[in-house]
């Protein structure tokens, strides 16, 4: 692994309010037989709600949303750059990426844009007119085959997670209704199936489009979620007389955390430096940061449960059933876990604040990120959810 030290230099819910110091009731830990007996329960009912799906395709179109699943031992960056403005976007090489490029709008940045690429899968915090993503999108699909696709998503993720998913569409959307120069809303969000479904052999459910990238691996009575991206442009918009705060708990969560530590825990949390993008965002699997900031082992319980709140706004994305051993795993790891911090220590009520931070243990890695694309941070956000030790399930999946 290359080892990396950063140094000085449908349904449009509201997310509740997080009021700080609190935290989400934790499950009864049951026993090893019966977290089995629901993950085995809950993977027979995922792969019949994709199997379900997948009959709403004759042969033909079917070739267009199911690929092989391909394992190997992480994914690779997936790079592609135009020709020209207005052009299509190619896949290049890294080396034909580094090769100078015409510059304009729409040409994106140096190198190309670049996505993660697994096996035949691909995801990005890019649009998809910038990093395709194989499969079909959603306004390609009959209104049975939607229904089909939403109730796969709303039976592999838990309630909290699948309304945080409507919620980032639901942005996505009032950007595109605002016009944007690249695809953009609910439409443009893309489905496939890799592998065959089934409570034996491993598969994938992929799904996402711009700030939403969702990889999940079903193998057996194990559901991974790593990595998994989310975010949000605009962060807060209106919707049925509603307003939606999206990535609304990632933030307040933090916040509490960074408000319940003392002085000195301060000073080991809070960097010296500003950090302004992901660090392990898509096409950086496989690396591995130098921790920074303060350790699990330095925090009272009070702020270790509040750390434990702030994991599960990612970890709580899948269903109970996968989420309630990874969250444990996690919770076993507090201790090796460390909690860093870039930006300011306040924010509005209400919105999202300015600030990057980084969770970072043995067996996890997130990372939140407001961008500075769109003039105001606060209301674009990129996230990562990364787990060294099972990317896309390589725990499982790898001999």
């Amino acid at each position: 692994m290359r080892k990396i030290s950063l140094m000085a230099g449908g349904l449009f819910l509201a997310t509740p309010p997080i009021m700080a110091g609190t935290v989400p009731a934790m499950a009864a830990v049951a026993s090893p037989g019966a977290g089995t007996d629901m993950a085995a329960s809950q993977t027979q009912a995922v792969a019949s709600a994709a199997r379900s799906f997948l009959a709403t395709f004759d042969a033909t179109s079917r070739a267009k949303v199911q690929f092989p699943f391909v394992t190997q031992k992480s994914g690779v960056p997936a790079r592609f750059r135009r020709s020209a403005p207005d052009r299509p976007v190619q896949p290049v090489t890294d080396a034909q990426a580094s090769t100078p490029a015409a510059r304009g709008p729409g040409m994106g940045p140096p190198g190309g844009f670049i996505g993660e690429r697994y096996g035949m899968s691909v995801w990005s915090n890019f649009p998809v007119s910038d990093v395709p993503r194989p499969g079909l999108r959603m306004g390609q699909l009959t209104p049975a085959q939607r229904a089909a696709a939403f109730h796969l998503l709303q039976t592999v993720l838990s309630p909290k997670g699948y309304r945080k998913v409507m919620d980032i569409m639901g942005g996505d959307q009032a950007l595109a209704d605002a016009g944007t120069p690249f695809a953009s809303g609910k439409a443009v969000y893309t489905i496939a199936i890799f592998g065959t479904p089934g409570t034996t052999s491993p598969w994938m459910v992929q799904f996402g489009g711009h700030h939403l990238g969702l990889n999940i691996v079903i193998d057996g009575q194990h559901g991974v979620m790593t990595p998994t991206l989310t975010g949000a442009q605009p962060a807060i918009y209106q919707a049925d007389g509603r307003t939606v705060r999206v990535l609304a708990g990632e933030n307040d969560r933090a916040f509490a955390l960074l408000d319940a530590l003392d002085a000195k825990q301060r000073q080991q949390a809070i960097l010296s430096y500003r950090v302004e993008d992901l660090v392990q965002g898509p096409g950086h699997d496989g690396e591995t940061l130098i921790p920074e900031g303060i350790k699990g082992s330095a925090l009272t319980a009070t702020q270790k449960d509040l750390l434990m709140g702030v994991i599960g706004e990612w970890a709580g994305i899948i269903n109970d059933a996968y989420a309630t051993p990874r969250l444990q795993e996690i919770r076993d790891d507090l201790d090796n876990t460390w909690f860093a911090w870039s930006g300011p220590a306040t924010h509005a009520p209400d919105h999202n604040g300015s600030s990057y931070y980084r969770i970072q243990g043995p067996r996890l890695l997130i990372e939140f990120s407001p961008q500075g694309v769109g003039d105001d941070p606060t209301m674009h956000v990129h996230t990562v959810y990364r787990d060294p030790t099972d990317s896309y399930g390589n725990r499982y999946t790898m001999p």
